[in-house]
């Protein structure tokens, strides 16, 4: 005699509905240094750049107005994609929770250069 068995899956209520991650994504750009969370990166079809859509400002529910990251949702006001150079992003990461978008200067000194660079006047 043959048994067969069904086995049914069980997901826990917390597991069942996951918020959408959102991504804190740190680039370069024109010596500056972009601190920005997103809901969606992934590998554009250009080559060589990454995609980010879906930028993600913070509430204005508080009293204090952080004057960067205002800065930031101006300058990202309308963007509905933004495809950033691979070799501009110093780093990605998948956080829980939303943090304060923020441009800071690009501290010079370091032994790593950014690739490509002009070549030097003689």
């Amino acid at each position: 005699m043959m048994r067969t068995f069904s086995y049914a899956c069980v997901i826990p209520p917390t597991m069942s509905k996951r918020e959408p991650a959102i991504y804190k994504v740190i680039f370069l750009n024109q010596g500056q240094v972009f601190e920005m969370y997103a809901k969606q990166i992934y590998q554009s079809d250009l080559w060589g750049f990454l995609e980010i859509e879906e930028f993600v400002f913070g509430e204005r529910t508080q009293v204090v107005v952080d004057p960067s990251e205002e800065k930031l949702k101006s300058q990202f006001e309308g963007v509905i994609r933004s495809f950033v150079p691979m070799h501009s992003i110093v780093r990605i990461d998948e956080v829980e929770r939303l943090g304060t978008a923020k441009i800071s200067e690009a501290k010079g000194g370091g032994n790593v250069m950014p690739f490509p660079m002009p070549m030097p006047e003689k």
